[in-house]
């Protein structure tokens, strides 16, 4: 038996035609890039992060190509930001976030015995506290509107291995894996699907000052696929967790490193 399958109808799976999206930390690097997906995929974007100058410029050239986006300040370690944040997106397009990308991130390397407790906890407000209660406040005016969801954590390959100097980095991120999976329970009944994305080295403005050092350089050479990772290279698991390509996926972790956190050595 053939079975026939129209590009078209496949293709609309993917589709965000008539949802809100929210992406924390959407004003450079992995976030930005997010948001201009999300629109090109039909979605009205809120871009959200601390510094709101920042992504009033992304949502202006989200705007300019020909997508809806907004801008507002989010400080994801400040839970009165965050509630006017939804406030204003809900305002802005008539509807709670259905898409939430917990993309805002912090690190502070330094070796475990000389870390200071700001380092620690700096970290943990920004990288568990922040998608904890972001992600709660999402979901609690979702089901207040009876209206499911997706909601992604941006995690890394450090939530699964280690490396040295990352201990608040790697720990907050190997939390919120396992934060993802009690979350996807706990909102099942709802409609509301979780789920994360784990990614290997990818450029940032967080991350490119270590690799452009000579470190950083003998770093990526060493790496299975000889670089970095580009970031169109995470537009595919984005849109399919975002989407409802992926109506039957949730707790699961997708990881976007080209083999790295598989090989020894």
């Amino acid at each position: 038996m053939t079975t026939h399958i129209e590009a078209g109808t496949l293709l609309q799976r993917f589709s965000l035609e008539g949802r809100v999206a929210l992406v924390t930390g959407a004003g450079s690097g992995l976030g930005e890039r997010m948001a201009h997906v999300l629109a090109a995929a039909g979605a009205k974007v809120a871009c959200v992060a601390r510094r709101v100058e920042r992504v009033e410029a992304v949502a202006a050239a989200i705007r300019d190509a020909g997508g809806q986006a907004m801008a507002c300040r989010m400080d994801v370690g400040d839970q009165a930001t965050i509630g006017a944040a939804l406030d204003a997106i809900e305002q802005r397009f008539g509807s709670p976030a259905h898409i939430l990308i917990n993309n805002a991130g912090a690190t502070d390397p330094t070796a475990f015995h000389q870390m200071s407790e700001a380092q620690w906890t700096s970290v943990l407000d920004v990288n568990l506290s922040g998608p904890f209660f972001v992600t709660q406040a999402v979901a609690q005016r979702l089901i207040a509107a009876e209206q499911g969801g997706s909601i992604i954590n941006i995690a890394s390959i450090l939530g699964h291995l280690a490396y040295p100097n990352f201990i608040n980095y790697g720990t907050t991120k190997g939390a919120l894996i396992h934060m993802t999976r009690y979350m996807a329970l706990d909102l099942l009944p709802h409609g509301i699907r979780v789920n994360a994305i784990a990614p290997g080295y990818f450029p940032s403005e967080m991350t490119n000052p270590f690799y452009e050092s000579e470190a950083g350089k003998k770093e990526i050479a060493h790496l299975p696929a000889k670089r970095l990772g580009r970031l169109e290279e995470l537009d595919g698991p984005l849109l399919l967790l975002a989407s409802e390509a992926s109506s039957y996926m949730n707790g699961s972790v997708l990881t976007v490193d080209y083999g790295h956190s598989v090989r020894l050595s």
